[in-house]
């Protein structure tokens, strides 16, 4: 009995020793900087925490000695977001290339992780597009490893708030840059698997008459709808959940925003898993022939496809 009661109080112990030097740090923090972070609190705290929506130049490239930066710019510079990607792939390239060099035919506890983390989520995407996604599954990996860890690096404290560091995932340009690249991608392979006339064919086909032409123009306009969708679903979430975990660190001094950490590791991870089924999904929709999911070898590869983009695209 004496065992289960001090069980019990052990969490709380923890809670408490916690909050006291979450409390401790705040106070500490108060003094040093003289109070500057509580000015206006909460509303002018709550201004000054806020990351901007429009990324820091970093490195100008271009001739302007001051430039006002926008949400879309094609101003020659290096910001945050782009030296933080640059990060993040090399921690990725880093991780899997001593993991690599590092092969045991007896596997020790890290090699077991990385094993079973990629083929659990290579088998995720087998099941998803089939056998013929088996030549995909490498590019869905790669998306799926960088938006991740993108998406928890501005968890960091100090990611978002020092100029030079900025979640990569939380900048439009990054999303949209990452969208159009995949736009490009499964285009390509659907012109890649039918031909230029094959696949033009699936949209402008007069096999129905002219309401098939008419379904298969609004069809062909869709597809420019898909980047979009893409880049603003990942943009969004990220970006949104940064702003509702600064808005709840300055109203509460840090002690709730504990909890949302967890919950923002989750959006991470699934946001992560979105765009690159959506990614994969889009990817054999475009090599499928007019009609062909309609075939005996291809019992629902078609149905099966639309259903998965429709329910993942609802998240």
């Amino acid at each position: 009995m004496s065992g289960t009661t001090a069980a019990s109080r052990s969490p709380r112990r923890t809670l408490l020793l916690g909050a006291l030097v979450v409390l401790a740090v705040d106070v500490l923090a108060a003094l040093a900087t003289g109070g500057a972070g509580l000015v206006g609190f909460p509303g002018g705290a709550i201004k000054l925490a806020l990351e901007p929506i429009v990324p820091h130049a970093v490195i100008n490239l271009g001739t302007e000695s001051e430039h006002a930066a926008t949400l879309f710019d094609f101003y020659p510079s290096i910001t945050g977001s782009i030296i933080m990607s640059w990060a993040v792939m090399a921690l990725v390239v880093a991780v899997f290339a001593i993991a690599a060099r590092r092969l045991r035919d007896v596997p020790g506890t890290v090699q077991n992780i990385i094993e079973f983390a990629i083929e659990s989520l290579s088998g995720f995407a087998l099941g998803i597009g089939g056998p013929e996604a088996k030549g995909f599954v490498t590019f869905f990996l790669a998306c799926f490893l960088f938006i991740v860890v993108s998406n928890w690096s501005g968890l960091i404290p100090g990611v978002g708030r020092i100029h030079a560091l900025r979640a990569p995932t939380s900048d439009i340009n990054v999303t949209v840059g990452m969208a159009l690249v995949t736009f490009v991608y499964f285009h390509f392979q659907g012109v890649r698997a039918l031909g230029v006339r094959g696949y033009l064919g699936k949209f402008f086909t007069l096999k129905n008459g002219g309401i098939g032409l008419f379904v298969g123009s609004l069809e062909f306009l869709l597809e420019f709808v898909k980047p979009v969708t893409l880049a603003m679903r990942l943009f969004g979430n990220i970006y949104g959940g940064e702003l509702a975990l600064t808005v709840m660190t300055t109203l509460t001094l840090a002690f709730v925003p504990m909890a949302l950490y967890g919950l923002e590791l989750f959006v991470g991870l699934i946001q992560g898993i979105i765009f690159s089924v959506l990614v994969l999904v889009f990817t054999m929709l475009a090599m499928e022939g007019h009609g062909e999911e309609g075939h005996g070898e291809h019992p629902a590869h078609g149905e099966a496809g639309a259903a998965t983009e429709s329910a993942v695209a609802a998240h």
